[in-house]
């Protein structure tokens, strides 16, 4: 179905995303982003059509805690990178009200200088739910946005939960903000995040923060020593900088190339690539799978029941997952 608010016809959209319209590339990431059926066939030609123009941008994740002081790093650093003639695309994902499904949407404001830069794009979205606090539509954001002509995506997750390795499941680089005086923080950190770090950046570097910034670098670089990297053919670096001085951030960009030179040189870069296509089609099956769920009235009808079976104890849950196999046959 084809609103009024949208193009009538698919090409018509993909054409006015190719040439850089903003409105059309914001209207076909809502489309894409939509959970309504109706939406779905129309989004996946325009993803088909648009297939061709993806793939060409460097794509960073970055994450850190709330506080670390991420919004003012990408504005910073995304407002260098179009001043050396990029576009950047920034996919800011929000975390979403558990109580009122509402969702904060600040980031165009957080990011003051790039949201009135014409030559970056801001798209918050909020996660709906969705495991690890990426969207549910962020890969597809992503290539709506490369076919729009934007070299540089970043992708800000909210640094709580599974958010880290969803997000590094779909990026080039994955840069893990970190802020001064690590301490006992450091031995408490999910090694996990370490283990897919493809660079820390140890942020707030300024002022009276410089000398514990730098003893905090040193004391994650002892900690890298430990860790076996994701790759053989990089070490990530650990960085200091500092979002509101605009400092050490061309040196966290000369890094995120040298990574992306690095891996095509050895082949690597279009392997991961292509692992993540195919771990995109088995997100999105299971995206497909518990949509289906959902909408079976027989399911639906049953899961109130198993749900109180199972929390007063009188079932296990792996019966509760039989008895909704049962229904659908699987």
């Amino acid at each position: 179905m084809v609103t009024a608010s949208m193009p009538q016809d698919t090409q018509a959209l993909a054409d006015a995303v190719r040439a850089g319209d903003r409105t059309a590339l914001g209207r076909a990431i809502t489309l894409v982003e939509s959970r309504k059926p109706e939406h779905e066939e129309r989004a996946q030609a325009l993803l088909l059509a648009l297939l061709p123009d993806g793939g060409k941008a460097n794509r960073v994740g970055i994450t850190g805690i709330p506080g670390v002081g991420k919004s003012t790093t990408i504005d910073a650093l995304g407002q260098m990178l179009t001043a050396k003639g990029h576009k950047v695309a920034v996919l800011a994902v929000d975390p979403t009200s558990q109580r009122s499904g509402g969702s904060i949407l600040g980031d165009k404001t957080r990011m003051a200088g790039l949201a009135t830069d014409p030559n970056a794009f801001i798209r918050p979205s909020p996660t709906a739910g969705t495991l690890g606090g990426v969207t549910r539509r962020s890969r597809e954001s992503m290539l709506v946005c490369e076919a729009a002509g934007y070299d540089v995506i970043i992708v800000e997750t909210v640094g709580i939960g599974q958010s880290e390795t969803a997000v590094a499941d779909m990026v080039d680089f994955f840069l893990v903000l970190m802020q001064p005086g690590a301490g006992d923080e450091l031995q408490g950190i999910k090694k996990g995040v370490l283990e897919i770090a493809d660079m820390i950046a140890i942020n707030k570097a300024d002022g009276d923060n410089i000398k514990r910034a730098n003893q905090t670098a040193a004391e994650y670089k002892a900690a890298f020593h430990i860790i076996a990297p994701s790759s053989a053919n990089w070490t990530p670096p650990v960085i200091t900088v500092s979002g509101r001085d605009r400092t050490g951030l061309d040196q966290l960009w000369a890094h995120i190339l040298e990574h992306r030179t690095a891996l095509t040189d050895a082949g690597e870069f279009e392997t991961k690539r292509s692992h993540q296509m195919v771990r995109w089609m088995w997100s999105m099956l299971e995206d497909r799978i518990m949509s289906e769920l959902k909408q079976n009235e027989k399911v639906r009808d049953l899961i109130p029941d198993l749900e109180h079976q199972v929390s007063s104890g009188i079932i296990t849950p792996v019966l509760a997952v039989r008895k909704i196999a049962d229904i659908i046959g699987i």
